[in-house]
């Protein structure tokens, strides 16, 4: 199937050269190549590959009555990681697969392109790290997720791992948003007889409202609260992690921006004054990692419109460089700087 309304992303990858023959003077800009998925192409059969996918979408969030912006946060992340350096050896391949453009369709018709992308970027044995676009994306993210496992397995048994302020757990009898889409993954588990795994880490509970705390104990879901992860209480927080992770056969990470303090990032859709520090959360997101169970990731929110100096999406460029950096430790494929 034709992929429409998709873009290619290398634009943004330009930076600071060092050196043109030195790897160890490389940045991420002068390693990404470029991945059309348009085309016919060799799944990868080295040690550890990446996929970058845009998903430029905001009418998840305008349905949501949020600050719209976040369609233009791809290429501001990606102009962040540009300049990141490659600490990694070079088996460690980086891709770009582009933009899902969302402006002339719907937000159900981008959540099914990004699906098909997510489902061809996992079928090419590479590990899809999807750059939104409002929290409305991870909804794709799912879908290429299921396709992909109901492929390879018959009866996938996917996980959601979710950092963020609000459970998005909203009915959606009057329509979709970017605050409903766990409540539509959740229909969807239980149409196709599935288990239900959901952990959102974060929650605040100045923003949800007591029903939405209701929904969650419903559908047997547990969270974790910011003020819990804020206190750095890692061994009840990771038990609980620890628990939720031996349950699922594998899962994918989300993030959406506004978990943390608009200190750190005010260029979100709803900031949060009293929000988690991301020195606390990069120790959670390692230790999920270290599983090998985790699938994909993507992070959402960013809204470069009402960003300061890029600090959020250069936030986000530093998450997505601790998951990198963390997988490739784990299959051995660091640059041990220990000696330096």
């Amino acid at each position: 199937m034709f992929l429409e309304n998709y873009t290619s992303g290398m634009e943004y990858w330009k930076g600071r050269i060092d050196s043109t023959t030195d790897y160890d003077a490389f940045r991420w800009h002068q390693w990404v190549r470029p991945l059309n998925l348009n085309e016919e192409t060799v799944a990868f059969d080295g040690k550890l590959g990446f996929a970058f996918i845009g998903f430029c979408s905001d009418q998840g969030v305008k349905r949501n009555k949020g600050r719209a912006g976040t369609a233009l946060a791809p290429g501001f992340i990606r102009g962040q990681m540009a300049n990141l350096p490659c600490a990694f050896t070079q088996e460690v391949a980086l891709y770009d697969a582009g933009d899902i453009q969302c402006d002339e369709i719907s937000m159900e018709e981008g959540q099914r392109l990004l699906g098909i992308a997510v489902e061809r970027i996992l079928a090419l044995n590479l590990f899809p790290l999807i750059l939104g676009g409002g929290h409305e994306t991870t909804f794709g993210h799912f879908q290429g997720q299921l396709a992909d496992q109901s492929l390879r397995e018959g009866r996938p048994d996917i996980g959601i791992i979710n950092f963020d302020a609000h459970f998005d757990l909203r009915p959606y009898d009057k329509g979709r948003s970017s605050g409903s889409m766990f409540s539509q993954i959740a229909d969807i588990c239980y149409e196709r007889g599935m288990a239900y795994h959901y952990l959102p880490l974060g929650i605040q509970r100045h923003s949800n409202t007591v029903q939405l705390f209701k929904i969650a104990r419903e559908l047997n879901v547990d969270y974790i609260l910011a003020k819990d992860i804020q206190n750095t209480n890692y061994s009840s927080i990771l038990e609980k992690v620890d628990a939720f992770m031996y349950a699922c056969d594998s899962f994918y990470i989300t993030i959406c921006t506004d978990v943390f303090s608009s200190a750190f990032a005010p260029g979100v859709s709803a900031t949060q004054s009293l929000g988690v520090d991301p020195e606390v959360i990069l120790p959670i997101i390692k230790h999920i990692l270290r599983t090998r169970k985790v699938r994909g990731f993507d992070i959402c929110e960013i809204s470069p419109r009402f960003d300061q100096d890029n600090t959020t999406a250069n936030l986000g460029a530093v998450i997505i460089f601790t998951v990198v950096s963390t997988l490739a430790r784990l299959n051995q494929l660091d640059v041990d700087l220990s000696d330096f």
